[in-house]
């Protein structure tokens, strides 16, 4: 995983966030004992599924007797071995590339970047992670792997991600919780921009399913603060919408209900017991997971 040139995995923030860690929880199906607590203890051993071969496996692991009828390569896996799974699920909707500052990194950009450095931990400490991108449909659904050809896969696919069209963020959530069928930790990178309700809904089927949640809310903070001074006309990405707005008669207003929707959105990650984490595009996103992994780690 080193060396290859990644454009969103950068070494001055993996030498920050390289020594800490994002274990689960709660019980959800670990890949390492010890790291994360297993419910299929004593039966390590036990068969689970086939696999494909993909360059840098273990042989070890091969079946033979496949290769010998199909004449293709595959594994066995074992409960142990095929127990966690971890997604992360980026937002690439039209929203997402908005950026307040000329030349500024969009929070599709950010995002990005933060995905990289989550998966890159994840697979250092032998986790298996997958990337799902989504706007008004699942764009991209990469299964959890754990190889380092997965990984630059991973790295590739993530590369080639662009802003989308609108969003249908509760439906794809719906979605998912129906098609993960193992226990995963499910990290969710979006500007969560849906009715809070239907957010609660979503989330309350992922929990429902015994799936662990962190979302990461990527917001620019021109969106929080609406600093702007002079009559503009604002277009809205996703609905191509647009309006004419005095920024001093309605910042105010602006301010109050974006603060409540930040707060509703705390709160239904609070009532679904799931990390919430506001990022700001101005923070350095290493700076930031670091604090939050940090605290996470804590007592």
């Amino acid at each position: 995983m080193k060396g290859r040139g990644y454009r969103y995995l950068e070494p001055a923030a993996l030498a920050r966030v390289r020594n800490l860690g994002l274990a689960s929880r709660g019980v959800v199906e670990g890949f390492i004992a010890g790291l994360h607590s297993s419910p299929y203890k004593g039966f390590s051993v036990e068969f689970a599924e086939h696999r494909k071969y993909v360059a840098g496996d273990n042989l070890r692991y091969l079946d033979w007797r496949v290769l010998g009828r199909t004449d293709r390569l595959y594994l066995k896996q074992y409960e142990e071995e095929t127990n966690l799974r971890a997604q992360i699920v980026l937002d690439a909707s039209a929203s997402m590339a908005f950026a307040g500052a000329p030349g500024g990194r969009t929070k599709l950009e950010y995002a990005s970047f933060l995905a990289a450095v989550l998966a890159y931990l994840m697979m250092k400490q032998q986790d298996a992670v997958g990337l799902t991108t989504f706007d008004d449909k699942i764009r991209l659904d990469l299964p959890a792997g754990g190889s380092p050809r997965h990984f630059d896969e991973m790295m590739k696919q993530l590369e080639a991600v662009r802003p989308g069209k609108t969003t249908a963020l509760s439906a794809t959530l719906h979605r998912l919780a129906d098609r993960f069928k193992r226990r995963s930790l499910i990290v969710l990178l979006s500007d969560l921009y849906d009715d809070p309700d239907a957010l609660a809904s979503a989330f309350h089927h992922l929990r429902h399913k015994r799936h662990e949640l962190i979302v990461f809310q990527v917001l620019d903070r021109a969106e929080i603060e609406f600093p702007y001074r002079e009559t503009a006309t604002f277009h809205d990405v996703e609905t191509g919408e647009t309006i004419q707005v005095d920024p001093s008669y309605v910042r105010d207003d602006y301010r109050a209900r974006f603060a409540e929707f930040l707060d509703r959105c705390r709160g239904v990650c609070a009532q679904c017991r799931i990390d919430h984490v506001l990022m700001e595009t101005t923070e350095p996103y290493d700076r930031a997971l670091a604090r939050y992994l940090e605290k996470r780690a804590g007592p």
